[in-house]
Formats: structure tokens, C-alpha cells, sequence
């Protein structure tokens, strides 16, 4: 029994001496003593003989006497030795990966479980749920009107009886009209009012239905025809809404992981509808085409090895927002050369530009069917309602079935219908009410921009809404901030008003819902601006006349007390 014991005895000093052995490969001795004891256990049979060859003390001995007996006992353990050992001289990195691993997945199974499922709600009674609800106070649709709100509500001039070129207000005083888009008159046209009449008294005053759904009449078609002809595309859809008609063509034909290439100046119905659409949205600087390209030349960068996606430019012909027009020839290049769509918006700009008002194709001369999709408004110059959109059969009909606002607003009343194609018409027989309002843009203009000390159009030279802000030194000077500037404006709109001329301003976009405050002082708002609506109903005389009281009312309030502060 004894002699079996030393035999195993030794086997074991032999397997722990190559231990040892591995041990002192890994980490190099670091006194005489290890060294002593691993150089002794490479030629000895026994663990023994080689802790005793050193200077270990006699109580080590016995520790490591004691836990090799204790290794012993585990059943396997020869074979687990011996896998170390080979595995250590076969790769001693592996050894260390394997030992972290097995120190890794002990320590994992030891540390305590806990559950992902937060469902450590407190109980609450019924008298507390009670309580809380009754304690609770939902946050407001919309935030407070604030003062210099309340006092803009309040001075808001009311107009008794028709729109023209000069109204009568509530007050009882008559003043001359800058503040409607009414630029040739036609809401006053005797020939247009009396056709208007006989359409209602043949068709009604409404449809009461959507086109879709038996509201369509033969004024609508003839109307879509005569735009159609006018601007010269294949077709045209008649929305019964202006500021709809472009926010819902967008979700018509852009969707999730579409692309949207916007300028940053595009108005509000525009970025509702890529709101509703949830495309990606790439912004570029205002009119700045050599970043548009550098945009451009990004996304199709990014897209490479990608599945196709419906990619678009968007912007507007005259930007409602800063009154400059869009290099149209330089972005229909672009979307050629990048594989591109073209989205037009020529809310203001149809009807005014161009040599028979078919827009910024007529006046940049370009070939409308170079643009994709031509959104277009009839409420304003041309005395009508609604909008429309000019393009292909294909994408026209396609809006018939997709476009929110046509499939689920009642259609565009007769008689606004027949006005659009009699103003249309108007426009094209006599080009001659075109060249007059443009002559009086140019006499409003002398007497502002270049005259006035303190404001500074930023208008193209034929759009009849010009938009006065302050000039750049003055704003520094003054360090007025964007709320002084408004306040500035509607003090010189109440001046303006006060000697006999109605004029406007340009209000901010309402703010996106879900955006932070940091994120709203990122998002692109207008400059604060006075609004002057030119319109041919009045002559030049007193075109000009107006434009002097408008300039006299700047001068006033900018060297009043209020305004005088320093920055």
C-alpha cells in the first residue's frame, strides 16, 4: 500500500514539476529564490524535492503540500494537468486567453440575476389615482399670447366692403391699399365680377363634395386646360386650397428613406408637407448653388452600392420669405448631371413673372418640362383660390387617387374656377397689365431702397412684394436683436397707417412641434421686414406718393426715443 502511494506520489511530482516549468516560461524569475526552485523541479521526480532544493520556508512547504493533495482528490484532475501543460508549451498565449476566459465565465456565473422587466410599480389605491388626476394639469396647446401680440390684435385694421386699391376701414377712414396681393386689380374687374355672378347662379355657390367624389365640374377641367396651356405642360391638378396644395403633393410622391434637397429659405406650406412625408431632408444654403452641388455631390457619394431611392430638389420660383428668385438654369444643370427631380414651387411667382405671367420658366427662360412637378397659386395676383400642380398625365393622375387634400377636401368652387381661366386669359391677350405693374415696382423701389438711410430692400426687381429690412450697419449699431426688429416694423406699419398707407410685415414661421429650444435656434427663420404689395390700380403719381410716406414713416420711427438705444 505504501509503495503505491510513493508511485503515485511521484507521478504527481512529475506532472507538477512541468508546472513549474511552464510557470517559469511565462513570467521570468524575480529573486534567486523562484529560480533555485524552478531549476531544481525541471530534474527532479518529486514537488517535494524541488521546494525543499530552496529557501522556501517550512510552512510554504507545507501549504503547497496541502493543496496539492487537495487538487489531487478531484476526479480528472491528471488529465486537466496535463492539458495545461500541453497546451502551455504549445501556445503560451493561449493559456493566459483560456485563464481570463475561465475567470471571466466563473465570475459570471457567481454574480446575482436581476430581471430586464421594470415592474416595480408602486401600488396606488383608488383615492390616490383619484387625487393625482384631480392634482394634475395637462400643459397648454398653445403657449400664451404675449404683449406685443395681444397689442398687434388690437391696432389690426378691419377692412368694410371690398379689396382695392384704396378700402375703407372700420374706422370709417380710407386709406391706400399695399397690404393685398390684389396686383392687377382683378378683384374689382367688372367683366370678371359679373362672370363670376352668372357662374354661381348656374353652378352654385359650392360643390360640396370632393372632386373625387362627384364635385368635379366641367369649369374645373376647362380650367386645368387653360393652365395647362398657359404654362405649357402636359396636364394640371386643381387643389381647392393654395397653402395644401404643395403639402400634400410632397407625401404624394416622397416617402420614408426618400431624399428631399431643400433650400433653406423655402416657406411654410413646403416644410409641412416634407414634415408629413418623413423623407431624409438635406438643407443647402439660400440661393447658394455651389453648396447645393456640394450637397448633391455628397448623397450620391453616400448612395453608391445602395438600393435606388426617389431623390428631389425643392425650392421656390419668387422665395416668399426673402423676395429673391431661384437660378432656375443652374439647378435644372444640377439635376441632370446628378440624376435629380425637380420640385417648383411658383406660389408667388406664377402670374407675375415672365412676359405673359407663366413664372420663373417664362422669365429665366426655361423649358417647363426641364421641371418636374410646377406647384403654383391662384389666390393671390390672379384674384382666384387654390392651387395647382403642372406636370406629366402620369404624376397628374397619380394625385387624384394619393393627394390628401384633393381626395378629401370638397373641390374648388365654380366661380373661382372660372375667374382662374378668365385671369389666366387676361394675362396672356394683354401683357400690357404686366408691364404696368412692373413700372410701378420700379417707382415704389426709387423711392425706398436707394433713398432711405435705414432699410434696404431684398426683393428681385419684378416681384411686386417688395420686402424692406434693416440695413446691416444699423442693426449693429442699435444691437437690435430679432425682437426689437419686429418691434421696430409693426411700430413703422402703425406710422405708415396714420398718414393714409396700409402696409404689412413679414411674420416668423411658426415653430416645428417636437423641437427642443436648442434645436429651435438652429432651425432657419426669415428676417424680420416690412411688406409693400405693389398693384397697377394705382398711378404712378400716386404710387410714388405712397412710397414717400412709407420712407417718412421709417425715418420717424428709427429717430424716435424708443429706437435711439446704443449697442
Amino acid at each position: 500500500m505504501a509503495t503505491d502511494e510513493r508511485e503515485h506520489f511521484s507521478h504527481t511530482s512529475n506532472e507538477f514539476s512541468g508546472i513549474l516549468d511552464n510557470a517559469t516560461a511565462i513570467v521570468p524569475a524575480q529573486t534567486n529564490n523562484y529560480s533555485t526552485m524552478a531549476d531544481s523541479a525541471l530534474n527532479s521526480t518529486s514537488y517535494l524535492a524541488a521546494a525543499q532544493s530552496s529557501e522556501l520556508p517550512s510552512t510554504a512547504l507545507h501549504y503547497l503540500d496541502v493543496a496539492f493533495s487537495y487538487i489531487q482528490m478531484i476526479p480528472g484532475s491528471a488529465i486537466i494537468i496535463r492539458y495545461i501543460k500541453t497546451s502551455h508549451q504549445n501556445d503560451p498565449v493561449r493559456t493566459v486567453i483560456e485563464l481570463f476566459l475561465f475567470i471571466f465565465a466563473v465570475r459570471y456565473l457567481l454574480a446575482p440575476t436581476y430581471s430586464t422587466k421594470k415592474t416595480k410599480n408602486v401600488p396606488l389605491s383608488q383615492e390616490e389615482i383619484e387625487d393625482l388626476v384631480e392634482d394634475w394639469t395637462p400643459e397648454p396647446l398653445v403657449s400664451d399670447v404675449t404683449d406685443f401680440e395681444r397689442i398687434e390684435n388690437e391696432r389690426r385694421p378691419v377692412i368694410v366692403g371690398p379689396v382695392g386699391p384704396k378700402v375703407k376701414l372700420q374706422s370709417g377712414r380710407t386709406v391706400t391699399n399695399l397690404a393685398s396681393y390684389n396686383h392687377y386689380n382683378f378683384a374689382n374687374n367688372p367683366d370678371l365680377t359679373q362672370k363670376a355672378i352668372n357662374t354661381v347662379r348656374t353652378y352654385g355657390v359650392g360643390p360640396c363634395s370632393p372632386p373625387g367624389f362627384y364635385g368635379t365640374q366641367d369649369v374645373h377641367m376647362r380650367s386645368e386646360a387653360d393652365i395647362a396651356s398657359h404654362i405649357g405642360m402636359p396636364a394640371v391638378i386643381i387643389y381647392a386650397q393654395s397653402f395644401s396644395t404643395i403639402s400634400s403633393v410632397i407625401p404624394a410622391f416622397m416617402k420614408r428613406g426618400d431624399i428631399i434637397v431643400a433650400d433653406k429659405a423655402v416657406n411654410y406650406p413646403i416644410r409641412k408637407g416634407m414634415q408629413l412625408s418623413r423623407s431624409q431632408v438635406r438643407w443647402y444654403e439660400h440661393n447658394d448653388m455651389e453648396d447645393l452641388e456640394r450637397v448633391l455631390q455628397k448623397l450620391v457619394k453616400e448612395g453608391q452600392g445602395k438600393p435606388l431611392t426617389r431623390r428631389f430638389i425643392v425650392t421656390e420660383g419668387l422665395f416668399e420669405t426673402t423676395g429673391d428668385a431661384v437660378d432656375l438654369p443652374r439647378i435644372v444643370e444640377l439635376k441632370m448631371k446628378y440624376k435629380f427631380r425637380i420640385l417648383l414651387d411658383e406660389t408667388w411667382s406664377y402670374g407675375v413673372l415672365g412676359r405673359t405671367g407663366r413664372g420663373v420658366t417664362e422669365h429665366q427662360n426655361v423649358d417647363p418640362t426641364n421641371v418636374d412637378m410646377i406647384i403654383g397659386g391662384l389666390a393671390g395676383a390672379l384674384a382666384s383660390g387654390g392651387g395647382f400642380c403642372a406636370s406629366t398625365e402620369e404624376i397628374v393622375e397619380h394625385q387624384r387617387l394619393s393627394a390628401a387634400s384633393y381626395t378629401f377636401s370638397a373641390a374648388l368652387p365654380a366661380f373661382l374656377a372660372t375667374t382662374a381661366s378668365e385671369t389666366v386669359n387676361l394675362l396672356q391677350e394683354q401683357p400690357t397689365i404686366i408691364q404696368s405693374l412692373r413700372e410701378n415696382i420700379r417707382t415704389m423701389l426709387t423711392q425706398l431702397d436707394p433713398r432711405s438711410d435705414w432699410v434696404r430692400c431684398t426683393s428681385c426687381a419684378d416681384n411686386p412684394v417688395m420686402l424692406l429690412v434693416l440695413k446691416d450697419t444699423v442693426v449693429q449699431e442699435r444691437g437690435f436683436s430679432v425682437a426689437d426688429q419686429e418691434g421696430v416694423f409693426q411700430d413703422c406699419v402703425d406710422e405708415a397707417l396714420a398718414n393714409g398707407v396700409l402696409i404689412t410685415r413679414l411674420k416668423a414661421m411658426p415653430s416645428p412641434l417636437g423641437v427642443s429650444p436648442r434645436e429651435l435656434e438652429k432651425e432657419w427663420q426669415p428676417r424680420p421686414a416690412l411688406k409693400v404689395c405693389v398693384t397697377n390700380a394705382l398711378s404712378k403719381k400716386e404710387t410714388e406718393k405712397a412710397g414717400i410716406v412709407i420712407r417718412h414713416a421709417i425715418t420717424t420711427i428709427m429717430r424716435g426715443k424708443k429706437w435711439q438705444r446704443q449697442s
